[in-house]
C-alpha cells in the first residue's frame, strides 16, 4: 500500500537539493514546489492529512500495482487507513534526494526518496517520481508515481 503514498509528494514532501546544486533562487518555480513539498510533509507530521494533500491536482493520478488510481479522495482514503490512527500519522514523514527537471514552461518532473519513522513500527522509504504543473492555484502535482 505504501506504493499509493507519496510525496509525493511527493510524493513528496521536504526535498533536500543534492549538495553538489545550488539552491534556487527565492521566487523561483523550484523553490516554490520545495516550498509546497515541504509545507506537505509539515502538514502531514502535524496530522494534517487534507494539508499534506493540497499539493495535488484535482485532476492527479496515483500510479499503484493495480495501475493509475484517479483523484485525491481515493488517496486520502487510503493513506488515513494504512498510516494514520486517530487523526494522526503512525510515523514521521521526510523527504530527500530531491531532483526537480523543467520539462517546460509550465511543467517539472521530480524524483525523490522518502521516509516514514518513529512511532513503535519499522521504518519505511522509498522513491517518486512527481509530475508537476502549474495552474490557476499555482504548481501542483498532476501524477504520483511512488514506491
Amino acid at each position: 500500500m505504501l506504493a499509493c503514498f507519496v510525496l509525493s509528494a511527493s510524493l513528496a514532501g521536504a526535498p533536500s537539493v543534492c549538495a553538489a546544486e545550488p539552491a534556487p533562487p527565492p521566487g523561483s518555480d523550484e523553490a516554490q514546489i520545495n516550498a509546497l513539498s515541504e509545507a506537505s510533509a509539515d502538514a502531514w507530521n502535524r496530522g494534517d492529512l487534507k494539508g499534506h494533500l493540497a499539493m495535488y491536482s484535482g485532476a492527479m493520478t496515483f500510479m499503484t500495482k493495480d495501475g493509475p488510481r484517479p483523484g485525491v479522495e481515493p488517496l486520502e482514503k487510503a493513506f488515513a487507513e494504512k498510516y494514520f490512527k486517530d487523526g494522526r500519522p503512525k510515523q514521521t514523514l521526510s523527504f530527500s534526494a530531491s531532483v526537480l527537471r523543467r520539462l517546460g514552461p509550465d511543467a517539472f518532473l521530480e524524483t525523490g526518496s522518502w521516509r516514514l519513522t518513529g512511532g513503535g513500527e519499522p521504518d519505511q522509504s522509498g522513491w517518486f517520481t512527481l509530475i508537476w504543473v502549474r495552474t490557476a492555484e499555482g504548481w501542483r502535482v498532476l501524477h504520483d508515481h511512488s514506491s
